[in-house]
């Protein structure tokens, strides 16, 4: 019962810290704005970016990343028996991000928030799915993508490396929930419209 109750608050804390609002927070302190009424009105880092600044998107990206990946060590450390508990841990973080408690239920896009995810869960292959990333971007400039790039590449990465079931079959989910995420992004890409990274917005 106790070892149920410690499970239950190890993930209960994953769900904050992955619900934890990044975009705002730093919208709200470095620039005074709610960064939901610029710009795409995300609250990812790439918005933020865009609408206070390199030095503010850095720092989105760097809190997205962090809080997915010190959830899962905290995880790692305070329950070291496999993969399966490991799994949960993501999964209460992702959830906290895309279904945001603090935001009425809505939350970013989850790329950086998986980033953070898949840093300690797959490490080489998070790697791979980053040198994907940067080669799409370096040759489109488009932001989502080169997410839906290394979205679709990561799974293949996580099965190539030789990862449990769990997390393969853990990575295909997220990958799709990214994706499905995207689904306005599909729809520019597919028109054409989609923003070029450097390019000002109408």
């Amino acid at each position: 019962m106790i070892a149920l109750l410690h499970d239950f608050v190890l993930l209960i804390l994953c769900y904050v810290a992955g619900a934890i609002p990044a975009g705002l927070l730093v919208g709200r302190a470095l620039g005074g704005i709610d960064v939901r009424l610029h710009g795409s009105r995300n609250i990812g880092a790439t918005n933020v970016w865009r609408v206070l600044g390199w030095q503010a998107g850095l720092v989105t990206f760097a809190i997205d990343v962090g809080k997915a990946y010190l959830a899962l060590l905290a995880v790692l450390l305070f329950h070291a028996t496999g993969p399966g508990m490991l799994v949960l841990g993501a999964i209460a973080v992702l959830l906290g991000n895309f279904f945001n408690v603090f935001l009425g239920g809505k939350g970013g896009k989850g790329v950086a928030t998986a980033l953070g995810v898949f840093l300690l869960l797959a490490p080489l292959a998070t790697l791979v799915a980053l040198v994907v990333f940067a080669a799409v971007f370096a040759a489109s400039r488009i932001v989502s993508l080169s997410s839906l790039t290394a979205a679709v590449a990561l799974p293949v990465a996580v099965w190539m490396t030789g990862q449990p079931g769990a997390i393969l079959l853990f990575t295909i989910g997220v990958s799709a929930l990214v994706i499905f995420k995207h689904r306005t992004n599909i729809q520019r890409l597919l028109a054409g419209e989609e923003h070029r990274w450097g390019e000002s917005r109408r």
